[in-house]
């Protein structure tokens, strides 16, 4: 005998259909932004791409701005949901690997929060919503912990500044990653060896002690 299910109540009704209408804002700003750039995009130029008045979206989303916030905050959720559920091994190098190449992934599976978060000089600093934003600052020690980790056992030099070192790993996948989404790549490269190489090089460099001129930031306790 079939058991009849309960219908949804009003409540959860008027809840999935806001739901719907948000995601739907969403998708449409972050199309908006990626083709137009998110300097050019305004309120309404969302509002008649979901076919909604101004009006309507600033009953979601009290500005363009936190439409932003709100897709940044999607996009590296799934990034550091891989950053910070990854136990350390027993290799060090192979850690800090993993940690560099992972935002290379990001840009691969999900190219336009990517593009939209790193790349669109535009965009609100995401550091002006911090507590937003915390989880950022855990994925940054984690990979920090990692750099450090490899200077404590003696893989890096002991002269490395850990935070030295993790820009210089960072800075040639974010490179690639943006040569790949603006179509600079010529045709019948494979641009995945590139990057590993790139890391492979700049560690390489690191355990060399090339940096030698860069220093971190002085950070006020």
């Amino acid at each position: 005998m079939t058991v009849a299910q309960p219908a949804k109540g009003r409540q959860a009704r008027l809840l999935e259909h806001r739901e719907t209408i948000r995601r739907a804002i969403l998708d449409a700003a972050l199309d908006l932004f990626i083709s137009e750039g998110y300097g050019q995009v305004s309120i309404r130029n969302i509002a008649a791409r979901v076919e909604y008045s101004p009006g309507a979206i600033y009953g979601y989303f009290a500005s363009k701005d936190e439409i932003f916030y709100a897709l940044a905050e999607e996009g590296l959720r799934s990034l550091g949901a891989r950053e910070l559920a990854d136990a350390p091994s027993a290799d060090a190098l192979d850690d800090l690997r993993a940690s560099i190449w992972r935002l290379y992934e990001f840009s691969t599976e999900q190219p336009q929060y990517f593009a939209l978060v790193f790349l669109d000089r535009h965009v609100p600093r995401v550091s002006k919503d911090y507590e937003r934003f915390a989880f950022i600052s855990e994925m940054r020690k984690r990979a920090l912990a990692r750099v450090e980790r490899c200077i404590a056992e003696g893989l890096f030099p002991d002269t490395t500044h850990a935070e030295v070192a993790l820009r210089l790993l960072w800075a040639p996948v974010v490179g690639f990653a943006a040569l790949r989404l603006s179509h600079r790549i010529p045709d019948g490269v494979a641009i995945d060896p590139l990057v590993r190489d790139s890391i492979e090089t700049t560690i390489a460099g690191i355990r060399a002690g090339a940096p030698r001129h860069a220093r971190p930031l002085d950070v006020a306790s």
